[in-house]
């Protein structure tokens, strides 16, 4: 993980000559999980006089390389317009700013523009104070070249806040409500609704036993050791992934009410 970290610098040079280094923290939990998942399975092979880093930075070339193929291969679109634009297509193209894969632009989907509405505005009204407009800053401002600021990695990580936030609006909105039958099903759902391995299994194992104490530091050093990232890594998301939690939570629980 020190080796994979090391390459942070790199991955924010390559992912700004296209104007997305905002996605940072994404690609990077990528080369993460790949290097992991390398050692794991005993692709790395120790040769005389090639440091491990060196494996590591071909494992995050490629990774870069393919993240950049995936966001040249289709269009953005401005992620500030209004959830009640007038324009149909408008809602699906926020939804695309906004990292949700799978957009549907089926003649049904784009009839039925409260699906995009919706999740757009959950999304607005999910993530902390402050951070939809400093995502709305990131994505609009001029493209700055150069070392990073303190400034432009706020931005960054409310565009990733915002982004992980629309994904788990949309996984909550998916759930087939007729298979929740109880409480214990819109907790476990609700775990399950969140967008990346390590928020998912923080959220199943830390944050909805809410376990605290002794038992917390035991079970950080177990989803760690599972994860392959280290105990500092897993303890930073707990908050992160508490948040999400509550808002795929609160969007189950109110499926499961009769409608008035």
């Amino acid at each position: 993980m020190v080796a994979v970290d090391s390459v942070r610098r790199y991955v924010v040079s390559h992912l700004s000559r296209i104007g997305r280094a905002s996605d940072v923290d994404d690609v990077m939990q990528d080369i993460r999980v790949a290097v992991w998942d390398g050692v794991t399975r005993g692709l790395y092979r120790q040769l005389p006089g090639v440091p491990f880093g060196a494996w590591v930075q071909g494992v995050c070339a490629n990774v870069c390389a393919a993240h950049i193929r995936r966001e040249l291969s289709h269009q953005t679109f401005p992620l500030f317009m209004q959830p009640r634009d007038g324009d149909g297509s408008a809602s699906l193209d926020t939804l695309a700013m906004l990292g949700i894969g799978g957009v549907d632009r089926s003649a049904e989907k784009i009839i039925d523009q409260e699906w995009a509405r919706t999740i757009i505005e959950l999304t607005r009204e999910s993530v902390p104070e402050g951070v939809w407009e400093l995502a709305v800053d990131s994505l609009t401002a001029p493209r700055q070249y150069g070392p990073p600021s303190p400034q432009d990695r706020r931005r960054w990580h409310a565009v990733t806040v915002v982004r992980q936030t629309a994904k788990t609006v949309q996984s909550a909105l998916d759930v087939e409500q007729t298979g929740i039958r109880n409480i214990g099903d819109v907790c476990q759902r609700a775990a399950d609704c969140l967008p990346t391995p390590v928020l998912r299994r923080t959220a199943a194992t830390i944050v909805r036993p809410g376990v605290q104490g002794p038992e917390r530091t035991r079970a950080l050093a177990a989803l760690a050791a599972e994860l392959g990232v280290t105990e500092r890594y897993v303890a930073v998301q707990i908050g992160f992934a508490r948040r999400l939690y509550q808002t795929s939570w609160r969007i189950l629980q109110a499926g499961r009410r009769p409608a008035r």
